[in-house]
């Protein structure tokens, strides 16, 4: 059994060192392993110090901040992750850090003379203009290079071909003060300030909560929940990955760490190893729109549309059921086609010796409270839920916290931040050049004019954007880089798409493109543990996903999917305060229950299996009737309703039929 459990570990740590960059780190031992641990731990209590309780300047606080991401991500991530000796750091390494750091440093201990000058820090009439352009150049490359080491080089396109366009464009000078020294944009704009602020402390957070056990109490809950139904291991898969996509921000590391328990599950029982792999990487890529934490992306979004983030988590609800729903679906039908069982109840966790262990929800729990009644700020909320981790932690008696695991959930921490930062700081760059050039007119005028002001060709133009962009990027970038450039376009006047809606559809889109053929990181990373075709599981995870590609579409046209300008039901002349919100209540009931009916039909038709096969017409129909009720609207409801429901009808019948004629 050990040698089990250490055989599955090393594939892990394979694949994760295949697909996943982070991974792709120095290795020490020793001294400097002890150093470099206690660097990220102090890091971590650095940052989370910061965020709490200090005033400083911003330019003083995210320039240190950004120093310190290089200190740690040159020790941690080398040049080429080949050939990696124990121990070592090449001389060039050092000096390519210290580029970066000293800038840094320099700005901080010098902010206000430097704000003061303002835009003649960049002048030729500064006696130290040489050296203030010599700094800042040094700074930002040195931070795309780390970029490269630990995020990817596509995110360096996008960037290079900018800033290109910029330096062509407009005064040399001016474009380093937009992306160096100006207050708001560039390098210091508002996805490294969230970054700072919020990011950092959840994902200290999220690496407390993995030290609690918490990971595989979700895991045995799903078991205990649908391991012995049809196809088992399967709906564990989904389940068990949208609870844990609820403390995880990576669709890679989501879908190593429970794939390698449910995929050979999920084998042993018959499905497909392609299958069970996208299942797995489907499941693993939704917990990226799973509240609370959604990938760090939701602080983002918060801050990008101007709304308290509970209510990004209270929109995102729906459409993330939405998601698991259908894969849910799909993967139980796929189960009955093949007439697959799950697995023995003997072999599986009880409820009721689950529940003892309930506690270890508190800090999740005790977080959202916070959060969601604006008792206090997000970052002193989520310090608090770090608290409330250690004390579940320290009653868990298959995996207690422990002193070490402190420091480990710290180091995870630090680390942890590294590629997040740096990805922050390449948003921030590509939006300094966005500001500098004036850019995002022109791409409004040029999506308008090819679209024709119709809002549809408009959205399909952006999701490939999206798509496109999110091959190899990360999701907090990716949705940094739309939120700046796709998404104003989608609410120009000409396409009248509402504000939340369009962030969200682009939020919805760079994620996607985890699973989305030719460049499906999570799904390779699922076909690596099932030892199946890397390109077939990446279609099947697409297919699994459907309702990702659909939802976007129904909320960009009826913001009532995201709780967003709901009316009540029946319109009532002078009906009391009361009888409108009961009545909005039902509008609320109605949307969630006829879109999951919806993705059911759409599911349904993908598969095409019902009670029994189903032919071309018939799918074609139920996957009509199911895009009709995820349509909010009576009438939409009522056609779709009609359509499923007379399908349904008919494969019941016909199947009872066929089992009394074998009868």
């Amino acid at each position: 059994m050990e040698n089990t459990q250490q055989n599955i570990q090393k594939d892990v740590e394979a694949v994760m060192k295949k697909y996943d960059r982070e991974s792709n780190v120095r290795i020490w031992e020793g001294l400097p392993k002890q150093i470099l641990r206690f660097l990220s731990v102090a890091f971590s209590l650095y940052c989370i110090w910061t965020t709490l309780f200090s005033t400083a300047m911003p330019e003083i606080r995210l320039n240190v901040f950004l120093a310190l991401i290089l200190i740690i991500g040159y020790l941690n991530y080398p040049m080429r992750k080949h050939h990696v000796r124990v121990n070592y750091i090449p001389w060039y390494d050092i000096i390519i850090m210290l580029c970066g750091v000293i800038p840094f440093l320099y700005f901080a201990f010098n902010a206000e003379s430097i704000i003061k000058l303002a835009l003649r820090v960049t002048s030729p009439r500064n006696p130290n203009y040489h050296m203030m352009l010599a700094m800042a150049i040094l700074a930002i490359l040195s931070t795309m290079e780390l970029c490269r080491r630990c995020v990817g080089i596509p995110i360096l396109c996008v960037v290079g071909a900018l800033m290109f366009y910029a330096f062509s464009t407009v005064r040399f000078g001016k474009v380093i003060y937009d992306l160096y020294y100006s207050t708001g944009d560039g390098l210091r704009s508002t996805p490294i300030e969230v970054c700072a602020k919020y990011i950092v402390v959840f994902i200290i957070f999220g690496a407390f909560l993995e030290r609690t056990g918490i990971s595989t109490f979700f895991i045995n809950l799903a078991n205990a929940v649908a391991g012995a139904s049809a196809g088992g291991p399967a709906k564990v898969a989904v389940i068990s990955s949208a609870l844990c996509g609820m403390v995880s921000g990576s669709s890679v590391g989501n879908t190593v760490t429970t794939g390698s328990i449910t995929i050979p599950m999920m084998k042993r029982t018959g499905y497909k190893p392609e299958f069970a792999g996208a299942v797995e990487a489907a499941a693993s890529t939704g917990g990226q729109i799973m509240p609370p934490i959604m990938g760090a992306a939701a602080f983002l979004m918060a801050e990008y549309m101007g709304i308290p983030y509970a209510q990004v988590a209270l929109k995102a609800i729906l459409p993330a059921v939405l998601y698991f729903a259908g894969i849910y679906i799909a993967v139980h039908l796929e189960a009955k086609k093949l007439g697959l069982k799950g697995i023995d109840k003997s072999e599986l966790p009880r409820l009721r010796q689950l529940l003892p262990k309930i506690y270890l929800l508190l800090p999740l729990i005790i977080l959202v409270v916070m959060v969601s009644t604006n008792m206090y700020t997000m970052q002193f909320s989520a310090a608090v839920a770090i608290g409330f981790a250690i004390l579940a932690g320290l009653f868990n008696s298959d995996e207690r916290v422990t002193f070490t695991k402190i420091i480990d959930a710290l180091e995870a921490g630090g680390k942890g931040t590294i590629t997040v930062a740096v990805a922050c700081a390449m948003a921030g760059l590509v939006a300094g050049c966005i500001t500098s050039t004036g850019l995002a007119s022109e791409l409004i005028t040029m999506v308008v004019n090819i679209s024709g002001g119709r809002a549809f060709i408009a959205l399909l133009l952006t999701m490939l954007c999206c798509i496109v962009l999110g091959m190899g990027v990360p999701t907090t970038a990716n949705y940094c880089i739309m939120a700046a450039t796709c998404a104003p376009i989608l609410m120009a006047p000409a396409i009248g798409i509402e504000k939340i809606c369009a962030h969200f559809f682009v939020f919805y889109f760079g994620i996607v493109a985890d699973i989305t053929p030719p460049v499906a990181l999570a799904a390779y990373a699922g076909s690596a543990i099932a030892k199946a075709p890397p390109m077939k599981t990446a279609f099947n995870a697409t297919r699994l996903a459907i309702a990702a590609f659909i939802v976007p579409y129904i909320f960009a046209f009826t913001p009532a999917m995201l709780f967003e300008n709901l009316q009540p039901i029946i319109h009532i002349a002078n009906a009391s305060p009361l009888l409108n919100n009961f009545l909005i209540f039902l509008e609320v009931a109605m949307i969630c229950a006829t879109s999951l009916l919806g993705i059911f039909g759409v599911a349904a038709a993908l598969n095409g299996y019902l009670f029994m096969p189903m032919n071309l017409i018939m799918r074609a129909i139920i996957c009509a009737g199911g895009l009709f009720m995820m349509i909010p609207g009576l009438l939409s409801d009522f056609i779709g309703f009609w359509l499923v429901g007379m399908i349904c009808m008919i494969q019941y019948m016909r199947s009872t039929r066929q089992d009394e004629k074998q009868d």
